[in-house]
C-alpha cells in the first residue's frame, strides 16, 4: 500500500527549499513552484510530493 501523501506547513516548506516567503509567493504566481492546497478554512499547505519534485529540479518545474 502506498504511503499517503503529507501536507506539509509553510515554514517546514521553507525550511526544506531555502526559499523565502516573498521569493515563495513569487514563484506561485509565476507558476514555477508548486500551489497550495486548502486544508480548513483558514490554513492551506503543500503537497509533500510536489515539494520534492520543486527540490529535485527546481529549474524545470512548471506548474501541471
Amino acid at each position: 500500500m502506498a504511503e499517503p501523501d503529507r501536507i506539509l506547513r509553510i515554514r517546514t516548506v521553507l525550511l526544506r527549499t531555502g526559499l523565502s516567503r516573498s521569493t515563495l509567493y513569487r514563484k506561485i504566481g509565476e507558476g514555477s513552484f508548486p500551489r497550495q492546497v486548502p486544508i480548513s478554512v483558514h490554513g492551506a499547505g503543500w503537497r509533500e510530493s510536489a515539494i520534492n519534485r520543486w527540490i529535485a529540479d527546481p529549474s524545470a518545474y512548471r506548474a501541471e
